[in-house]
């Protein structure tokens, strides 16, 4: 099973085939494995409320791949983020920073155009 089936199989809670934990006790280990084979996986509940989702082998290391795949890629977009901010910050840091920053705002700004009141909507 690759990760993206896997990932498409995923039901939400509510959807998943149940079983109370007294029936785990009755079945035991084989019975609740047959159960697993039959359903793909397992609610197991106590007094209703869901305590415990059981999944085949197969499953988890497909969920470990997709999850280490997102973390992965999330790395990256974070390492190119901080790139492009010590970049900036190597900008802002040089002797001459200060003195760009200050001619900018000092010059004077040519608007190529009518001037609306902001909000006008034209």
């Amino acid at each position: 099973m690759n990760a993206s089936a896997t990932a498409a199989t995923l039901l939400p809670l509510e959807q998943l085939p149940r079983t109370p934990a007294s029936d785990v006790k009755r079945l035991g280990w084989r019975g609740l494995m047959k159960a697993l084979r039959s359903n793909g996986r397992l609610l197991v509940t106590n007094h209703n409320e869901p305590q415990a989702v059981i999944i085949p082998v197969e499953m988890y290391d497909a969920l470990v791949q997709i999850v280490g795949q997102s973390e992965a890629r999330s790395e990256s977009v974070l390492a190119g983020l901080r790139a492009s901010y010590d970049e900036r910050l190597a900008l802002l840091q040089e002797k001459s920073a200060a003195d760009r920053l200050r001619a900018s705002v000092r010059g004077r700004v040519r608007l190529g155009g009518k001037v609306t009141k902001a909000g006008s909507g034209r």
